[in-house]
């Protein structure tokens, strides 16, 4: 059975750098089924790919690791 790749931009707060960029990063690229992260700090916010879609209090949990908050916006 092949699932296809899900992506979901979450916004990320408080992230100021690119040291911010890399530990959201890191973080979310440890959830299982992550295929791509890639974090827009301009935007403040990382775009998620991954194999299905990700439970919002995994992500959550994933940014607040890295010591940031998900916004409550999501596209």
């Amino acid at each position: 059975m092949d699932e296809q790749p899900v992506s979901r931009t979450y916004a990320v707060t408080g992230m100021t750098c690119e040291h911010c960029v890399r530990a959201v990063t890191d973080e979310l690229s440890t959830l299982p089924g992550v295929r791509e992260v890639r974090v827009d700090l301009r935007h403040g916010t990382a775009t998620v790919t991954s194999l299905g879609p990700l439970p919002d209090d995994v992500v959550r949990a994933a940014v607040d690791e890295a010591g940031y908050e998900l916004g409550d916006g999501g596209a």
